[in-house]
């Protein structure tokens, strides 16, 4: 939206009377400005905001004054990982492509009275990317990166863990974000399970009106291994529900061919080399490449790249074998030469 058309907004809220349109419209402008590197002028907006009612006429008609912001429960961090050094499935790399155009071209679709998608749950089996897809569409979007501390958020005492959701949320709003909930399922729980307590049905009846309140400047990804145990209010809050799989063969070798090349003379097709390997997930296939890495780097020139991955491909199903992963295996095969 226009800074012109916020400030119309701004104002036709003061004259009604209406407290929470005022707030979020302010919070927009904060956005707008923090957003253009004016932090100056978003932390003077965010302060006034914080104004209690005794202080000033921001406690109109449902405004509601913060004690405190919800940062403690927010890690931020600097996305790094982009979007092309990802290996998704060609549906799901549709889905997130146009998702990052209509942040992008946000200013297009609000001058058509259409706002961006920007709620999205990734569902799948741990170690397939997850968490690297919501740190690139943070990168491709050039917004910050926030990840939940739930440890800073979910608290014993009744009624709190609530009170600390809201305050997460008030402060996001004030920054175009990425905020992600990695373990989504953690607060998402379904209501419905009569082995649930009451605070946790409370909880995420508070976290579905911040879902519904919060502006679509702000992207929420949610990420769970277990969408089965989601409330299904929850379920339906999500724009785009993308399912992150366990990698096929065609994409792990790609990915096998790729970390090849940072290696002279591997003796290792990267066929070869995924059969022997055999990750089920990205994850796996990263540390192993990571454990080569390292071997190499120590190692220097005493050894050359054949042996040492022949080597770590014996250390790697030995480890696999110690924690009773490869049941009725007879160990990894043979090595061959290409």
């Amino acid at each position: 939206m226009a800074r012109s058309d916020l400030i119309i907004d701004l104002v036709k809220a003061g004259v009604r009377g209406d407290g929470a349109g005022l707030r979020a419209t302010a919070e927009a402008i904060a956005a707008d400005e923090r957003a253009k590197r004016h932090t100056g002028v978003a932390d003077r907006i965010t302060k006034a905001l914080e104004t209690s009612p005794a202080q000033g006429s921001m406690a109109v008609n449902g405004a509601r004054p913060r004690v405190r912001d919800g940062s403690g429960g927010i890690l931020r961090k600097e996305a790094r990982r982009r979007l092309a050094d990802l290996y998704l499935d060609d549906a799901v790399l549709a889905s997130v492509t146009e998702l990052i155009e209509e942040q992008r071209r946000a200013d297009v679709l609000r001058a058509h009275g259409m706002e961006p998608r920007h709620r999205v749950l990734l569902v799948g089996p741990p170690g397939n990317g997850k968490t690297s897809l919501a740190e690139a569409l943070a990168y491709e979007m050039a917004l910050p990166l926030f990840a939940v501390r739930y440890d800073a958020v979910v608290t014993s005492y009744l009624g709190e863990t609530a009170q600390r959701l809201k305050r997460l949320f008030d402060y996001v709003r004030t920054e175009p974000c990425v905020l992600f909930f990695d373990e989504f399922d953690a607060i998402g729980k379904e209501r419905g399970d009569i082995h649930e307590t009451g605070e946790i049905k409370r909880l995420v009846t508070t976290l579905l009106l911040q879902l519904d309140d919060l502006p679509s400047y702000c992207v929420i990804i949610g990420a769970t291994n277990h969408s089965e145990l989601l409330d299904k209010a929850a379920w339906r809050r999500f724009e785009l529900r993308l399912s992150i799989d366990r990698p096929q063969a065609d994409g792990m070798i790609a990915y096998f061919a790729d970390r090849l090349k940072g290696f002279d003379s591997p003796g290792y097709s990267a066929k070869r080399l995924w059969e022997c390997v055999q990750p089920t997930s990205y994850s796996e296939a990263e540390d192993f490449f990571l454990d080569l890495r390292r071997r190499s780097i120590l190692c220097m020139s005493e050894k050359t790249i054949r042996s040492l991955i022949d080597d770590r491909v014996k250390a790697w199903h030995e480890r696999r074998n110690n924690l009773g992963e490869e049941e009725n295996h007879d160990g990894p095969p043979t090595p061959q030469m290409d």
